[in-house]
This record gives structure tokens, sequence and C-alpha cells, in this order.
């Protein structure tokens, strides 16, 4: 199977232009199937599988004590990896193609309230750069719910300041168009006109972002910066990056909008991806039901 892995992943990488970290995912991914399957299940050949090898790999991986979404990534990348394969004719048949993860493995996104997101959005303050800096990414990033990798990879150019919009480059080098909202707007402009200038000094780089030696930030850097303000916030549930997105997604289907234009702001290539948020507010329901019903 490791030809057929390769070749797959070699795909992605050239035609669909995926992510390093993607990419080095799906490897790890894919070649712990194979292995499972050759070891454990006894198939030399990838046309010996079957729906109930699919199953048994599965098991195996919730009694490792993998969460929920490591899992999914996990068929996602099976499931990835045979539709190419069929289309190529490399393999006659899909053994997971009726195969669907069970609902109760599916784990709802962390989300924060909107009160919760104000209070650590004002946690960096306005008198320091550093401050202000912070607060204009965060901001950012719940008025436009783009991803970690997106927010610091943006360049000068990816704002429209006329307009009041961003032009992310997503994945797979697709290109979207989110606005930002008058809040981020402001925050944004007070960045650029106070804080970038002092931070770029005399060097020369189009990073939106930067740290205060003239650098762009890194995944890991950012990710200690939300820690920092989420502690300080008080907020005793996990956050990080990504909780911006998921929080921004639910208040817009909370606030009305509709399911399609939250897949095109966040870049989903697949409405189905999307579809988790409508479970996270139909959970929020029940929760109120429970709260306030008199007889809950």
């Amino acid at each position: 199977m490791d030809d057929l892995i390769d070749a797959y992943l070699n795909h992605l990488a050239v035609e669909k232009g995926s992510s390093r970290n993607t990419l080095d995912a799906y490897s790890r991914d894919l070649h712990v199937y194979a292995h499972f399957m050759c070891n454990v299940c006894g198939h030399g050949d990838i046309e010996g599988i079957t729906p109930d090898d699919v199953l048994a790999y599965l098991k195996s991986l919730k009694g490792k004590g993998l969460r929920e979404n490591s899992v999914n990534r996990a068929m996602a990348a099976i499931r990835g990896f045979y539709k190419f394969h069929l289309r190529e004719r490399s393999v006659q048949k899909n053994p997971v193609a009726l195969i669907e993860l069970s609902k109760a493995w599916m784990r709802l996104p962390d989300t924060l309230t909107i009160q919760e997101i104000e209070r650590l959005i004002a946690e960096p303050g306005q008198e320091t750069p550093v401050g202000l800096r912070d607060t204009a990414m965060l901001e950012l990033l719940y008025a436009t719910g783009i991803r970690v990798t997106e927010l610091i990879s943006l360049s000068v150019n990816s704002i429209n300041w006329q307009v009041g919009y961003l032009i992310v480059m997503g994945k797979g080098g697709k290109e979207r168009i989110v606005p930002i909202g008058e809040a981020a707007y402001k925050s944004l402009s007070r960045y650029m006109e106070q804080v970038r200038p002092l931070y770029l000094r005399e060097r020369m780089t189009d990073v939106l972002f930067l740290n205060r030696f003239g650098s762009g930030l890194t995944r890991q850097g950012f990710w200690k910066i939300v820690k920092k303000y989420a502690d300080r916030a008080n907020l005793f549930k996990k956050v990080h990056p990504h909780t911006f997105r998921h929080s921004f997604a639910t208040h817009l289907l909370e606030g009305g909008a509709d399911l399609r234009s939250i897949q095109i702001m966040l870049g989903h290539a697949d409405v189905s991806t999307t579809q988790i948020y409508t479970h996270v507010s139909r959970q929020r329901l029940k929760e109120i039901h429970k709260r306030f019903h008199p007889r809950g």
C-alpha cells in the first residue's frame, strides 16, 4: 500500500495544494491504517480489505483513546484515499463506502459566548503597542473566522480598506473574501497607524502582523498569546485559536445567518463540514430549555 499512499499524497500536494500539516497528518493516518490491515488483519493486498476490517480499525483507534476529531480525520484520509484510487482505477472496491461514524463520536466544537468573547478581546487593552496589536488580531480572528495559519500569513495587501473586507488564501490555495466588520476595522486601523511602523523599523516585509523584532508570528507564538489572555479573563474553558473560528460560525448561525453563507466565509469545500455548527445550536437550545423552562 505504500506506493498507493505516496501517489495519493502526491495528488494532494500537487493538484490540491494541501498544506504541509495536512500532508503530514494524512501520511501518518494512512500508514497506521496500512500497518493495521497488514499486521492485524493479515491483508498484504489492499483488495482483500473488508468493511468489517475497517470497523475493527476504527474500534482500535477508539481503544487507544484517540479523540473524536482524530478518528474523523483518519476516516477523512481513508475516504479520500479510496476515492482517488477508484477514480484512477488503482483499486476496484471501496470498503469504507457504507461506513458512517457514529454520531456519538462527533465532538461538538468548543465555543465561547458573546460575553466571553468580549471579555477575552478586552484583555490586551489599548495602552501599549503589544496590546493594540493583540487586540487587532483577536478582533480580526473573531470577525472573520479565519484559521490561525491564515491569520499569521496575512499581508498588508490582504485588506481592502475602501470596502472593508479581507482576502484570505485558504486550504488548497483557494482564495475567499470575508467582511471585516466595524470593530475589527477600527482596531486594525489603529494597529497599522500606531504599531506596525514601530515594529517594522527599517525592515522590508509585507507581513501584516509583526512581533517587536519586525518578524512575523508563529502558530505556537499566537497560541501562547490566546492562552495568556484566556487565563487573564478567567475563562474556565479550553480556549485555543480555533475557538474563535467555532464561535464566529456559531454566533452567525444563532443570529440567523444561512449555512451556505457561513460555509463560504469559513472556506469549507463541503457544506457537510459546516453542518457541525447546527449541532452546536441544537445543543445550546437544549441547555437554554433545561435552564429556563419551569419543568426542564
